[in-house]
């Protein structure tokens, strides 16, 4: 599944993705093929956890330091196990500082809406 413009703020975009996945082998072929689009190959960061049915976790910032524990944490509390998320940010142009946090689990929220 895949959720585009997200939220918006100071000219940065945000899309969230996600599916099942079983394994990192599986994960990483997901994250291949998103990245498959242009669109989501030229993102800033598709930042991305899972947590695997076995209490594995799984994570990765691609450079937007912290936003996979972010992502991780939201996947805990939801008991949302074999099941990837990825955030994808394209900068743009303004430091959002902490709000970028805010914005990774609007994602993280609004992809979990849409599951229900």
């Amino acid at each position: 599944m895949q959720l585009t413009n997200v939220v918006t703020d100071r000219g940065s975009k945000y899309a969230v993705s996600g599916g099942k996945v079983t394994s990192r082998k599986e994960a990483d072929a997901f994250l291949k093929e998103l990245k498959r689009s242009k669109k989501f190959a030229k993102a800033t960061h598709n930042t991305w956890a899972v947590l695997m049915d076995d209490g594995t976790p799984l994570k990765s910032d691609d450079g937007e330091s912290g936003a996979g524990l972010v992502i991780l944490r939201m996947l805990e509390r939801e008991e949302l196990k074999d099941h990837i998320v990825v955030v994808t940010r394209w900068y743009g142009g303004t430091k959002l500082g902490g709000d970028r946090f805010r914005r990774v689990q609007d994602c993280v929220r609004a992809y979990l809406e849409a599951l229900t």
